[in-house]
């Protein structure tokens, strides 16, 4: 039983390792939740040179994240996203 609890432990870490790699971790988290109407501009200015944009909202579609810029999208554009692909 013990080595089930290791093993799903290794693939959770390996599964969220690039959160870790993500440039956001270093940022201020602020700008990635801005208030309703507040910009957007600088959260994506980050994402757009992060190494792991792709995992980031790949993470967010299936987790349905509703709040927040993940993957360099806004919650808009990832609904946007789950739409065209259904």
């Amino acid at each position: 039983m013990a080595d089930l609890v290791i093993a799903q432990d290794d693939i959770a870490e390996e599964q969220l390792g690039w959160q870790e790699r993500a440039l956001c971790a270093q940022t201020d988290p602020e700008a990635f939740f801005p208030e309703k109407g507040g910009s957007t501009r600088e959260a994506k200015k980050v994402c757009r040179s992060c190494e792991v944009r792709a995992e980031c909202l790949e993470y967010a579609l299936e987790h349905d994240e509703r709040f927040g810029i993940w993957g360099g999208l806004s919650e808009r554009e990832r609904r946007r996203i789950k739409r065209q692909a259904v």
